[in-house]
């Protein structure tokens, strides 16, 4: 399984347009294939601050999910809203 967490740093004035563009995407991202689940997390101490994190049976998937339709057009309407780059990075999941 791989994780990929994504963290985002808007402009205060811009979370709630983030938020709503954020639920119209949420259950095209959740219903693609190969994807387990999806999270999106405010941080208690910067409100301006998201972090997603996406859960993929395997890298292909992911891959699959960041060249489609889907994400171009959500990534399209997220990307303005940035005050900084944001940063993301992708993680296996281990168990025991």
């Amino acid at each position: 399984m791989i994780v990929r967490i994504v963290r985002m740093t808007f402009d205060v004035k811009d979370i709630a347009t983030f938020k709503k563009d954020f639920a119209s995407s949420y259950f095209l991202i959740r219903n693609f294939e190969g994807c387990e689940n999806l999270q999106l997390f405010e941080d208690k101490d910067q409100p301006n601050v998201i972090i997603t994190y996406s859960y993929w049976r395997t890298p292909e998937h992911l891959e699959n999910y960041r060249k489609s339709d889907v994400f171009k057009s959500t990534w399209a309407k997220v990307k303005p809203l940035f005050i900084t780059a944001p940063h993301a990075f992708s993680m296996v999941a281990t168990t025991y």
